[in-house]
């Protein structure tokens, strides 16, 4: 086998922050209903399935992400109105296709097939399917691939260790109408020297508008098995082929995400994962030689992990019986009303914008004057990175911050802006998965926001 090494991580070069878009990506992702103000809401919609398409057959209710439109109250001022429902049964309202962040923040090189094929994917702990752009799209799609936005399609025909699933479809579909789907193969993978056999590759055959100006080449899930979206049959994931295939001590992956910011210090801005190793270098950084360890609840696929405490400024917020997933794939940390009105009310000027559906807070505001926030992550607890809780520019000198609701959901959601205070440690531990950290050092202390 060849040797092991890290797997680089490039930032987007095309991405721009966007609190309000990112929120509503881990809003269409998780499918959760805002409990805070704001122009967008889950709006429940019946449609009739049947037989022959709407003719005969049930009703059935689901949710998709809506748009309030805005109109003028007396006097003026401005109110926020929800969206109706047509005569016919269209629904007015739905979210325009640029109003949603894919989040592909960071993307990796990755080989598929023999011989191998180079395509840029976002690594996503939170989800379970690993679909590609493919030479089976539409020519108007394939026509539009924009390599600056490093959108490559792979050749299953050009492989000589594809096979094709007969039978075997896949469609993930959001509430925003986005939606992405195909036929299923399985093929060679390469993560970094750590090679996957028989891994389910997901064709792309149709995109969306949403997905096809997207960034990448596709998505890698690394979550586990029970939430792929392979139909009839679903199928492993790279997580459980390394548990299947590897001996324990390669049945891990790491991840170590770089700030928002470039920056100087050894241990910033230099962003990769690593798959069947521990990067010692990482924990040389962290000052340490041995990683807090958290034990995985993998029942609803995710990486999930108890998180029974918080601190805010050395007071300590009491979360009984809650837990958090560790997902790469959302930018923001979404936590419950209570902790992020806490955390906000720490920080001077800081106040809930509804046009931005979110806690905002004054671009000036200096490190000093920023609370020390840490979250529990098992038994210990995570410092949050002050450099990081300015997300984006919230506009009239304010800035969206990083950490917001996560509305009705029961569970909070602990993205990059999280991850990228550690080094984390994905160990699938023989079946019994369990999540690893360091903390790394604190970096430059501003609130500036990345362009």
């Amino acid at each position: 086998m060849a040797s092991l090494q890290r797997l680089t991580i490039q930032r987007n070069s095309v991405y721009k922050s966007n609190g309000v878009k990112s929120y509503l990506h881990a809003m269409r992702k998780y499918g959760f209903h805002p409990t805070k103000p704001g122009p967008y809401y889950q709006a429940k919609v019946m449609t009739q399935q049947g037989k022959y398409g709407r003719i005969g057959g049930r009703m059935r209710a689901h949710y998709v992400i809506h748009k309030r439109q805005e109109t003028s109250a007396p006097g003026g001022a401005q109110s926020h109105v929800a969206a109706t429902s047509s005569g016919d049964g269209s629904t007015e309202g739905e979210v325009p296709a640029e109003d949603i962040q894919n989040d592909s923040l960071y993307l990796c090189e990755v080989g598929i097939g023999s011989p191998e094929q180079k395509l840029y994917l976002d690594f996503d702990t939170g989800s379970s399917d690993l679909w590609v752009w493919s030479t089976e799209l539409p020519k108007n799609i394939l026509s539009q691939a924009n390599a600056q936005n490093q959108q490559v399609a792979f050749d299953a025909t050009k492989s000589s260790t594809f096979k094709h699933l007969d039978n075997e479809t896949w469609k993930i579909q959001y509430g925003d109408s986005s939606s992405a789907s195909g036929d299923v193969g399985t093929d060679v993978v390469n993560l970094g020297g750590l090679k996957v056999e028989n891994q389910a590759i997901e064709l792309a055959k149709e995109l969306s508008e949403q997905f096809a100006k997207g960034n990448g080449s596709g998505l890698l899930g690394l979550a586990f098995s029970s939430i792929n979206t392979v139909n009839p049959d679903q199928q492993k994931t790279p997580v459980d082929n390394i548990i299947s295939q590897k001996s324990g001590k390669e049945q891990l992956f790491t991840a170590y995400l770089g700030s928002w910011r470039d920056a100087d210090e050894a241990d910033k801005g230099k962003s990769f994962y690593t798959f069947g190793y521990i990067d010692q270098d990482a924990l040389k950084a962290a000052e340490t030689s041995e990683p807090n360890y958290a034990d995985v609840d993998n029942s609803q696929g995710f990486w999930q992990i108890k998180s029974a405490s918080a601190t805010i400024n050395g007071e300590t917020v009491t979360r009984s019986n809650n837990t958090s997933i560790m997902d790469t794939g959302t930018t923001l940390c979404l936590v419950d009303d209570s902790l992020v009105d806490a955390v906000y009310k720490a920080i001077p000027g800081a106040k809930y914008d509804q046009s931005n559906q979110g806690y905002v807070f004054p671009s000036s505001t200096s490190a000093d004057k920023l609370p020390e926030v840490k979250l529990a992550i098992g038994d210990k607890q995570v410092v949050f990175q002050k450099e990081d809780f300015g997300f984006a520019d919230a506009g009239n000198g304010m800035v969206y911050g990083s950490i917001q609701s996560r509305g009705n959901m029961d569970m909070d959601i602990y993205g990059d802006a999280v991850l990228k205070a550690m080094y984390a440690i994905f160990d699938m531990n023989n079946g019994s998965p369990r999540f690893g950290w360091v903390q790394r050092k604190e970096g430059t202390q501003n609130t500036s926001v990345p362009s």
